[in-house]
């Protein structure tokens, strides 16, 4: 049994004895920070029917605690609030246990399989800021899936195909003039994105001079001739035609090569790819499914629907009356097939929350035409990203490409490094190595640590300060306790956990209670998919490590038992900060 175990068993007992009631559920929270003890029990819930004032009941089972329970050693009751301190014995006990287990914090399997699908990034731009939070919030959510006992599928669905596809397709056909990444210097990814701004240039110029011309803007829009060529292409395309399925596959090559040396560059892989081209025509037959099961319902003009106000959404179309498909349509096939391919227990989209209203009417069609799977759906919405100029545009050339940010991260986390002159004895290797570490560590906490769910704005200086709730704060943590163990190695000073007898001091007991929490933060991170809970407990972690620092000496105290459990303390510290930011991807240096 856990200690919380221990403390809810003897609460209950202590309910019981004086009160001769039965509580289904005991409640534990930390104390606040204000107070002494480490165990809250709120009693404001018995009031009624104890007919005593919440006060007293806390003294009556903190004193019965005190008197009966292994493991309390004191209380303190204000108001409602049950305060509980544990006894020396019991925090060494727990250490001892989270010591003598090397994957303290990792579940082990549960039988259910995960698939998370996240990225899907675009083949006629490189990715951006908005993709990198896409990146690091899918990958992390994966990482604590996993360390909850959850087997992984890690999947990305490519849009490699449609009209804004052949914007840049026309636009490189029109004015490339053979140009390649290899004759521009320019990395594939962004030689498309480059004429996919170039497209949208031309056709404003267009509409423009039509506008001149006489026709209403809205009508020159429609009528321009590159927007009237692209949609030319793009059926094209789907007919096949050779030159033009060469030019998609060449362009789309470039830009395949161009994501892989990102996705390396930021440590985000995959275990499947699937790719729209594949998947776009998908869904039709479950359409004539659900016209067969009176699910869907054909209009006169022979467009297909569903009606969905019962599950307060609307009328949703699902298939064109020219028998074209939507994106609802194979979306619908698409998720078929991946149930078919990997039987999933649980299917998780990491999309923005522009598609919030798309999500529930996926699911709620898969419902209705009882795929059992769909109680399994969960689309995990996120809010954009902004920057102090405001916010990016694509098609305007405004967006901050991902690989520029990493390099001016990685550039300015040498700037602030070097600043501090603490790695003059780093040759170049370890150096670049560090910088990197920094930077992206920086990235992916500043990006992590905002509840999924709000939109937030990215500061890079902000995100890389030494000192503040970053990354690199919490690295810099690490690094400086692998500095006291290997100081400790080179005396041959050995990590031991001391006897019976040890009185622990408050910031060592404040370190153990920290550790003690790592578990739960994981399976709370999994159970509600936000890596921000992980991020916050690395944090907090880094800072009551900090504290204990300041307050007590590990080599200079006078008691060599109390340097060996330090030690020991600082050893368990490290790996604990290493899971968890291993947990959001980010490696840490082993020194600063």
């Amino acid at each position: 049994m856990t200690i919380e175990e221990i403390l809810k068993a003897d609460i209950q007992k202590a309910i019981q004895k004086h009160f001769e009631i039965d509580i289904e559920e005991i409640i534990l929270q930390p104390t606040k920070k204000e107070f002494e003890g480490f165990y809250t029990f709120v009693t404001f819930t018995l009031t009624r029917t104890v007919r005593k004032a919440p006060a007293e009941i806390g003294q009556v089972i903190g004193t019965e605690l005190v008197e009966s329970s292994a493991v309390v050693d004191g209380f303190n009751v204000v108001q409602g609030f049950l305060n509980i301190s544990l006894k020396d014995q019991t925090w060494l006990d727990l250490f001892e246990t989270i010591n003598n287990h090397p994957d303290y914090g990792t579940m082990p399997s549960n039988g259910q399989s995960v698939m998370v699908e996240f990225s899907s990034p675009n083949t006629n731009k490189p990715l951006h800021l908005g993709h990198l939070r896409n990146n690091f919030l899918g990958d992390s959510l994966s990482r604590i899936l996993k360390a909850s006992g959850y087997n992984i599928v890690k999947t990305c669905l490519v849009n490699d195909r449609g009209i804004h596809i052949c914007k840049s397709m026309l636009a490189y056909r029109e004015l490339g003039n053979g140009e390649t990444p290899e004759s521009s210097g320019i990395k594939g990814d962004h030689l498309a994105g480059k004429y996919y701004v170039m497209f949208d240039q031309e056709y404003k110029k267009q509409i423009k001079e039509l506008v001149v011309q006489g026709m209403k803007e809205e009508e020159a829009a429609k009528k321009a001739p590159w927007i009237l060529e692209a949609q030319r292409l793009l059926l094209l395309w789907e007919q096949g035609d050779a030159d033009t399925i060469a030019l998609w596959q060449k362009m789309n090559s470039w830009v395949y090569q161009g994501f892989g040396e990102t996705y390396n560059k930021i440590g985000v892989n995959f275990d499947k790819t699937y790719y729209e081209s594949d998947t776009y025509l998908l869904g039709k037959d479950i359409i004539e499914e659900g016209l067969q099961k009176g699910v869907f319902y054909r209009k006169e003009d022979n467009s297909v629907w569903i009606n969905l106000t019962e599950e307060g959404l609307d009328e949703k179309l699902v298939l064109r009356g020219d028998g074209t498909s939507v994106y609802i349509t194979q979306d619908l096939g698409t998720t078929e097939l991946k149930n078919k391919d990997f039987h999933n227990d649980r299917y998780l989209w990491v999309v923005g929350n522009e598609q919030d209203y798309h999500f529930k009417v996926l699911f709620a069609i898969l419902k209705r035409l009882g795929r059992i799977y769909s109680e399994g759906c969960y689309h995990i919405s996120y809010g954009m990203v902004d920057l102090p100029s405001g916010k990016m545009k694509s098609r305007e050339g405004t967006v901050v490409d991902a690989d520029d940010l990493i390099a001016e991260m990685i550039q300015t986390a040498a700037d602030r490094t070097q600043e501090l002159g603490k790695i003059d004895d780093f040759d170049s290797a370890e150096a670049k190595q560090l910088y990197n570490q920094l930077a992206m560590g920086a990235l992916k906490y500043f990006l992590l640590k905002v509840d999924p769910k709000k939109r937030m704005l990215f500061n890079p200086l902000e995100s890389i300060d030494f000192q503040g709730h970053t990354g690199p704060f919490i690295q810099y943590t690490y690094a400086r306790i692998r500095s006291i163990i290997r100081k400790a190695e080179q005396a041959s000073i050995q990590a031991v956990i001391p006897g019976d007898n040890y009185k622990l001091h408050q910031a060592e007991r404040e370190l153990i209670f920290s550790l003690s929490q790592y578990p739960s933060k994981v399976n709370a991170a999994a159970s509600e998919f936000a890596p921000s809970l992980i991020s916050q407990y690395a944090f907090e972690l880094a800072k009551v490590y900090n504290q204990f620092y300041a307050e007590v000496s590990i080599f200079s105290d006078p008691n060599p038992e109390a340097t060996r459990f330090r030690v020991a303390l600082s050893q368990v510290v490290s790996e604990t900060i290493r899971k968890a930011l291993g947990l959001m991807g980010i490696e840490v240096p082993e020194r600063m």
